[in-house]
């Protein structure tokens, strides 16, 4: 369902961006708008500007947030700035100075913010290159990067108007919550007498936005759950993506079909996309071998510096069908990306400094380049 996955891929459609999408997807709702709320539990917001799916998570994880925010100084900057644009409606303008003295006027934290502080001016950048490629401000004149280096630096913004459409209404006073569990805990399931639809909708989330569904412990009722309905969410997750459910003692994954395209999948087009497979089918050589062997859970722990060295196999054996950037990588540069990024898709986590777990979806995957791509087996 081409107008699903349009609302699944991308955080909202803006008319004045895609007009045709925006008609595609806003034709579809009357068949769309029972299945998301009912199964998946979303908030639709269709506006004459915008049509967005509010998708919250089913569990909150640690890859997750917003791609270049590094630090919660960014967060909160952000968030000031969707405050800071209430006061402005479409076509409105304003200039940088305006956003740096309400940032500096109503920042909360501890630390205030020092624009004669580098790494605050780089921040701040960031979240204005974010507001613009959202679609909540525009630049009509200057640039945004030239604060980084320039305190003085002025520019001239133009609001869409969509910031209000930003922020998501919580179904409570979230004043009270001392973390990102509380939230969790509050998403509904203590306000809902059905908990056997809050129970389906955070299985169809966990599905859909995380590479894959592992189970909490041999009794984790949301894997339970999937596996005694285990037709019913193949058949949904068919219609709608036309992906196929893989369900295993340790894991349950979606896996699409080979011609969907979505953005942040595994395998995709990045470089970072192959060597992590490549790692995953050594990894895997190592327990078919005996090296490596899995605990009850079917995950694998094993040293940072072992990983390290399998990492190195892999540059060894395959970095001729690398790209220039990650043949010329530092060591630890290497090690660090692709860690992180494996952790992202759930291949493995880092237990402390010393140790990492190789998770179960890491043995779903494996791949090789064709035996001619020139590495250093054909040079043997």
């Amino acid at each position: 369902m081409r107008e699903f996955e349009a609302l699944l891929e991308n955080f909202w459609i803006i008319k004045e961006q895609d007009k045709d999408l925006y008609q595609q997807v806003k034709d579809a709702l009357p068949v769309l708008k029972p299945v998301i709320e009912n199964k998946l539990g979303y908030r639709l917001v269709v506006t004459p500007y915008l049509i967005k799916m509010e998708k919250v998570p089913g569990r909150a994880e640690e890859w997750m947030g917003i791609p270049g925010f590094d630090q919660p100084l960014e967060y909160a900057l952000f968030c000031l700035l969707l405050i800071f644009l209430e006061d402005y409606g479409a076509q409105e303008q304003f200039i940088l100075s305006q956003v740096t003295e309400f940032l500096q006027s109503t920042f909360p934290g501890a630390e205030k913010v020092d624009w004669t502080l580098y790494r605050h001016r780089l921040s701040l950048v960031k979240v204005l290159n974010f507001a613009v490629e959202m679609g909540l401000i525009k630049v009509d004149y200057g640039e945004n990067n030239a604060f980084a280096s320039e305190p003085e630096t002025e520019v001239l913004y133009e609001s869409t108007g969509l910031s209000r459409y930003f922020a998501r209404n919580f179904p409570q006073n979230i004043l009270s919550c001392q973390s990102w569990r509380d939230l969790e805990r509050e998403e509904g399931f203590d306000l809902d007498p059905d908990r056997g639809a809050l129970r389906r909708h955070r299985v169809y989330r966990r599905l859909l936005l995380s590479p894959a569904l592992i189970p909490e412990g041999p009794d984790d009722p949301d894997f339970l759950y999937l596996k005694n309905f285990r037709a019913m969410f193949e058949r949904d997750l068919q219609e709608l993506l036309g992906g196929a459910l893989h369900i295993h003692k340790s894991a349950a994954l979606l896996i699409l079909d080979a011609e969907k395209n979505f953005k942040d999948t595994l395998p995709d087009q990045k470089v970072i996309s192959g060597i992590a497979i490549q790692v995953c089918t050594e990894l895997r050589k190592l327990v078919e071998a005996g090296e490596l062997t899995p605990g009850i859970d079917d995950t694998v722990l094993i040293a940072r510096d072992r990983l390290e060295k399998v990492i190195d196999t892999c540059r060894e054996l395959y970095s001729a069908g690398w790209s220039k950037e990650f043949r010329e990588l530092r060591a630890d540069r290497l090690y660090q990306e692709l860690i992180t990024y494996m952790s992202s898709f759930s291949l493995l986590e880092t237990v402390n400094k010393q140790e990492n777990r190789i998770l179960p979806p890491a043995g779903k995957i494996s791949g090789a380049y064709p035996e001619d791509f020139g590495g250093k087996k054909d040079e043997e």
